[in-house]
C-alpha cells in the first residue's frame, strides 16, 4: 500500500453538548454512551486532532495507549482510522493497545511526538457497565492545558474524515511496548529486582478489572490491606488501572497517607541518584493536599507551589525549571522526568528510601512525624450527586464563608474551639505565564492552622462529586498515634453543619472516606 493514496470518507455528524472536557484532562463518561451514541467517540477524537495546528499535524508522530479496559480495542481502531485521515504520519501503539499513562508521557518526550491519546477512565470501574475515557497529552508529555478552548471550540463539529479500510491492522503488528501495571510490576519488581513471582497479584490485564474498582485506596484495595494486616509482609503497594496512582502499606497494614508520602519522599530525595544529578529546584502540591510538604520545603529552603487540583498545573512549573517533585492527595506523585504522575516510580522511590535508611515503612513515617509533626488528614467524597444540588450547596457555602461576619467566628465542638483565621475561594496565579484561574475550591483556615476545604470534582461523569477535606496539625509526638477520624471529627462536624450536605442531599454519610 505504500505510495498508494488512502481513500478518505467525510462523515456527517452533530455535536454533543456533554463532551466538554473534564478536570482529568479529557472526556470520561459511562461506556454505554460511547457504544450507543452515534459518533460519540469520533466527535471527541476529531476535536482533539483538530486542536493540533494543521502544520504540526501533517506527517507527525503520535502515541496511542490504553489501560486495557472494555471498549479500548474498538476505540483504538477508530483513532487509527481518524489519525490517518487527518494526516498523522506515524502512530506508536502499545502491544495489545496497552500503555500506562506515565509510559505514554515518557514516550512522547523521548521520541518528540506531537502528543498522545490515552484511552482510560483511570481509577473508575471498567466493563460494559463501567466507564470509559479519552485523554490527550501534548508535546511536552503532559495533559493539554485545561484541555482548553482549542478543543472546546472544535466541539461544534459538523463532520470528520475517516479511512474505513484502516483500523485493526495495529492488532497484528503492534509496537512492542508491553507496559501496563501488571506486566510492568512483574518485569520491574519481580524479574529485575528479584521479588517473588507470587508477590505480584491481579497482574493479568482484564477488560473489567475482574469486577473490581481499580482505585488504590483503603476502600477498594481491601485484598492487599488484609494480606498486609497478617504481618507476613513488610511492604505493599497498589496501583490504579493506568499506572499513575499508587498506595503504600507497611507491615500489619500500616497506611501511608498520600500527602505524607509526598512529604516523606521530598525529605529523602538525597537517597535518589537522579536528584544528585539535577538538584532540587522546588516542590508542588495541589491546594487540597495537606501542608506536610510545606514544612519539609521550609527546612530545605526550597519553594512550594500551591496549585488547583489536577496534574496539568504542574507542567508549566516543571517546564520552566521551578519544580522537581510534585503530588496530590489523590494518591499521585511524580517528578520532572515526565509530565504525569507515576505510580511505579513513586513505589521505586519508596523502596530506595527503605534500602538507604534500612528502616521499615512505619519507622520511616513515624520518624518523619517526630521531626516535622503529624498532619492528620482525611477526605470525604459525596459521589453521584445531582449537579444542581451540588452547585447550590457550593454557592451558598461560598456566600456564607466569604461574608465578613464569618471572619473570626468560633466553633466549639466538645473540648475543641476553632477560630476562623481566613476564608477564600481559591484562585491560582501561574508564576510562569501569569494566567489566573479562579473558583478552585473553598478554604477555611483556622488559627491553629487546621483547614477545611470544599471542592466539586471536575473529573467525574454526568453526576457530581463534592469533596470535603479536613486537616489538623499535631507537633507533640505523644499524640501521633491517634486515629485520624477521631482527631478530625470536630472539624468534620463543623463542615457538615455549615454545608448542610446531609440535609440537602438526603445522604447519611459520604460514599468514600480516604
Amino acid at each position: 500500500m505504500e505510495g498508494s493514496p488512502i481513500p478518505v470518507l467525510t462523515v456527517q455528524t452533530a455535536p454533543y453538548e456533554d463532551q466538554r472536557p473534564t478536570g482529568g484532562g479529557g472526556l470520561r463518561r459511562p461506556t454505554g454512551l460511547f457504544e450507543s451514541q452515534r459518533n460519540y467517540l469520533p466527535n471527541f477524537v476529531q476535536s482533539v486532532l483538530s486542536s493540533i495546528d494543521l502544520r504540526d499535524r501533517q506527517g507527525c508522530t503520535m502515541v496511542v495507549g490504553s489501560d486495557g479496559r472494555y471498549f479500548s480495542r474498538t476505540a483504538i481502531d477508530v483513532v487509527v482510522q481518524m489519525a490517518a485521515a487527518n494526516g498523522i504520519g506515524r502512530l506508536v501503539i502499545g502491544q495489545n493497545g496497552i500503555l500506562s499513562t506515565p509510559a505514554v508521557s515518557c514516550i512522547i518526550r523521548k521520541i518528540k511526538a506531537a502528543g498522545g491519546i490515552i484511552l482510560t477512565a483511570s481509577h473508575c470501574p471498567g466493563g460494559p457497565g463501567g466507564e470509559f475515557g479519552v485523554k490527550f497529552n501534548v508535546a511536552n508529555g503532559g495533559k493539554a492545558p485545561l484541555v482548553t478552548a482549542s478543543i472546546q471550540a472544535e466541539l461544534c463539529i459538523e463532520e470528520y474524515p475517516q479511512t474505513p479500510h484502516l483500523g485493526n491492522q495495529w492488532r497484528t503488528d503492534p509496537i512492542a511496548l508491553p507496559i501496563i501495571m501488571g506486566p510492568y510490576v512483574r518485569r520491574v519488581l519481580c524479574d529485575e529486582l528479584g521479588a517473588p513471582a507470587n508477590s505480584a497479584i491481579n497482574c493479568i490485564p482484564l477488560e473489567d478489572f475482574g469486577g473490581q474498582r481499580p482505585d488504590p485506596n483503603l476502600t477498594y484495595a481491601t485484598t492487599l490491606l488484609e494480606a498486609m494486616r497478617g504481618g507476613e509482609y513488610g511492604f505493599g503497594a497498589a496501583f490504579d488501572a493506568d499506572g499513575d496512582r499508587y498506595m503504600i502499606l507497611g507491615q500489619n497494614g500500616f497506611f501511608v497517607n498520600p500527602s505524607d508520602s509526598l512529604a516523606i519522599i521530598a525529605a529523602n530525595l538525597p537517597c535518589i541518584p537522579y536528584f544528585h544529578q539535577i538538584g532540587i529546584r522546588g516542590f508542588g502540591r495541589s491546594m487540597p493536599t495537606s501542608t506536610a510538604l510545606d514544612r519539609v520545603a521550609k527546612s530545605m529552603k526550597v519553594p512550594v507551589y500551591e496549585t488547583p487540583a489536577g496534574w496539568r498545573w504542574f507542567s508549566n512549573l516543571m517546564d520552566s525549571g521551578r519544580c522537581s517533585l510534585c503530588g496530590e492527595e489523590s494518591f499521585g506523585t511524580g517528578s520532572d522526568h515526565i509530565r504525569e504522575k507515576d505510580g511505579l516510580w513513586a513505589v521505586l522511590v519508596w523502596l530506595s528510601i527503605m534500602a538507604a535508611r534500612k528502616q521499615s515503612v512505619e519507622e520511616i513515617v513515624t520518624e518523619h512525624w517526630t521531626k516535622f509533626g503529624r498532619h492528620y488528614y482525611c477526605r470525604f467524597d459525596y459521589e453521584a450527586l445531582d449537579p444542581r444540588t451540588a452547585y447550590f450547596i457550593m454557592r451558598d457555602l461560598e456566600a456564607l464563608i466569604t461574608d465578613k461576619s464569618f471572619s473570626n467566628q468560633q466553633f466549639a465542638v466538645g473540648n475543641n474551639v476553632y477560630t476562623v483565621l481566613k476564608t477564600d475561594s481559591f484562585e491560582y496565579v501561574d508564576p510562569v505565564d501569569g494566567t489566573v484561574t479562579k473558583r478552585q475550591g473553598l478554604r477555611i483556615i483556622f488559627s491553629d492552622t487546621s483547614r477545611l476545604i470544599f471542592r466539586l470534582s471536575a473529573s467525574s461523569n454526568v453526576r457530581a462529586t463534592l469533596r470535603i477535606y479536613a486537616e489538623s496539625y499535631e507537633k507533640d509526638p505523644s499524640k501521633h498515634n491517634m486515629e485520624p477520624q477521631a482527631v478530625l471529627s470536630p472539624l468534620i462536624a463543623i463542615a457538615l453543619k455549615i454545608s448542610q450536605i446531609h440535609e440537602r442531599t438526603s445522604r447519611k454519610g459520604p460514599t468514600v472516606i480516604t
